[in-house]
């Protein structure tokens, strides 16, 4: 009989409030986080009330700003970047790196915020904090020659992005952003993450950064935050309904821009024999329940190879572990080691679960399907935000399994006969940001891998987004604007010579780097 866990002590969401009350007063009220706007925190907004997908149990809500404040907060912004821009760098490097110092020593409140308002697990909160911090380090120490001839933008960069990295991509962005001269706006996610990025934007106004943060629908506060003059750059990282509104707006008005959109990413096998490696990655695919640009939910498998990839999979999925982010068996223990919690909410689960019940209505093979029962979970907790792990084989192509990133724990599975088919299966979604060929031959490899329409092919390993000076981007509809990491993020939030052309995906033209 599995023992009854109860909570780790000292981690409840409670407890996080208090710290942050405590840590970050200023931002802070009693019920509700704060937007920050001309260097100052303001209690406007109507505050939205929201639960935690963990358990079901209430969290601070975003406090979502009309347009008319909206607008307000961007043209102060435009006066903080004027301002900014001519402080020298060794100021603005001290100020950065005086916000990493404070952000590394609330690593843990920042990790256990991310644990109750988006579910990761303990082990991805800390991470999340720490490439966040560690990767602009690596900017703060060399960005002299990044900088050489070049000036910041005209205006402030406005930041939109997704719920599920709000340290290790938004914040890591703000960051490199106003140590390049540039002040910068971030729209806290509609979906979690508010808290987490107030204490976090918090931080880094006391040191005196040129940072606004404000709450709203991306309908109301699009006019400003992408469409207003002031804006110098619109960096968006999210899914491609919304970010083919923006591509559209900025194409319209000629701005710099960052458009950082999904695709389905795929693991694609050929003449392969390496099961023992395969078996070994399948559960690091489960990370954060496939809730990541860079997750690859579909597998492409040659026919002839199906049997022995099943008998290395199955036994592989069966490991991954599942549960409440906090749940142990003394109060004392450490946090449990899980693949992953919840889904970002309620909704989504019960989207993903209906999208795969229609799936294998039409036809989809269920290889596979994780049991509650397998969960670490508090008794009688809400689990209505939790899925547990799914194979499908062949997905029907009316599917949205079949041809679109489903941002939770499916695999899909297809088979094909030749390489043309092998091909077509991994460039089924127009683009992607990574993929994988597993295959013996490194010929073949290197003979395939240019016709897969990925920004990173891995040679049966998985590729991430990468830190430090590795670069990132898309093909096909899975990125549009600059590409991004090492000097690029630099070269793209800031202005070089005249008629530079930055790398990337733009209407009138594609540049590799």
């Amino acid at each position: 009989m599995a023992p009854t866990l109860t909570l780790k002590n000292g981690t409840s969401w409670t407890e996080a409030w208090r710290r942050c009350l405590t840590g970050a007063p200023e931002a802070f009220r009693d019920d509700r986080v704060l937007n920050l706007w001309n260097a100052a925190w303001h209690a406007d907004g109507r505050t939205l009330p929201a639960i935690s997908p963990v358990d079901g149990s209430p969290i601070a809500g975003p406090p979502r700003l009309d347009r008319a404040t909206a607008r307000q907060a961007v043209a102060a912004s435009l006066d903080q970047h004027r301002a900014w821009r001519h402080i020298p760098l060794a100021e603005r490097r001290a100020r950065v790196a005086a916000t990493l110092d404070a952000l590394a020593e609330h690593r843990e409140l920042l990790a256990l915020l991310l644990v109750w308002e988006i579910g990761k697990p303990w082990r991805l909160a800390l991470a999340d904090v720490d490439r966040a911090i560690d990767g602009v380090r690596w900017y703060v120490d060399g960005i002299e020659p990044m900088l050489a001839g070049r000036a910041p933008l005209d205006g402030p960069v406005s930041n939109i992005a997704s719920w599920n990295y709000p340290m290790s991509v938004l914040v890591h962005a703000l960051l490199v952003q106003a140590l390049a001269g540039n002040a910068v706006i971030a729209k806290t996610p509609t979906d979690g993450g508010v808290a987490c990025l107030t204490l976090a934007c918090a931080l880094a106004a006391r040191e005196g950064l040129p940072v606004t943060l404000v709450s709203g629908s991306g309908g109301e506060l699009s006019q400003a935050l992408v469409r207003a003059p002031e804006i110098g750059c619109v960096s968006f990282v999210g899914g491609r309904d919304t970010g083919a509104a923006v591509a559209t707006a900025v194409a319209d008005l000629g701005k710099r821009h960052i458009l950082e959109q999904e695709g389905l990413n795929t693991w694609g096998i050929w003449n392969f024999s390496d099961w023992d490696a395969l078996a070994a990655v399948v559960p690091k695919l489960f990370d954060y329940g496939k809730q990541r640009c860079t997750a690859y939910p579909r597998f492409v498998v040659q026919r002839d190879s199906f049997d022995t990839f099943l008998a290395a999979y199955l036994p592989a999925v069966r490991r991954v572990r599942v549960g409440h982010p906090l749940a142990v068996e003394r109060e004392d223990d450490p946090c449990p080691d899980l693949d992953f919690g919840p889904l970002i909410n309620a909704a989504k689960a019960k989207e993903l679960r209906d999208q795969v019940a229609e799936a294998v209505d039409r036809g989809a093979v269920p290889l596979y399907r994780g049991s509650e029962a397998d969960a670490r979970l508090l008794p009688g907790q809400d689990t209505s935000a939790y899925v547990h792990p799914v194979t499908l084989l062949n997905p029907p192509r009316s599917s949205p399994l079949h041809h679109a990133e489903p941002f939770g724990p499916v695999d899909t599975i297809v088979l094909v006969d030749t390489e043309a088919e092998l091909l077509a299966a991994m460039n089924a979604s127009n683009g992607a940001l990574v993929a994988t060929l597993a295959t013996d031959d490194r010929a073949t490899f290197e003979r395939l891998a240019p016709q897969i329409r990925a920004f990173k092919t891995g040679h049966g390993i998985p590729r991430s987004r990468g830190d430090r000076d590795e670069l990132f981007g898309g093909f096909g509809a899975s990125w549009r604007g600059a590409f991004v990491g090492g000097e690029l993020l630099v070269r793209a939030v800031t202005q070089g010579p005249a008629g530079e052309r930055p790398p990337g995906n733009f209407p009138e033209y594609q540049l590799m780097p």
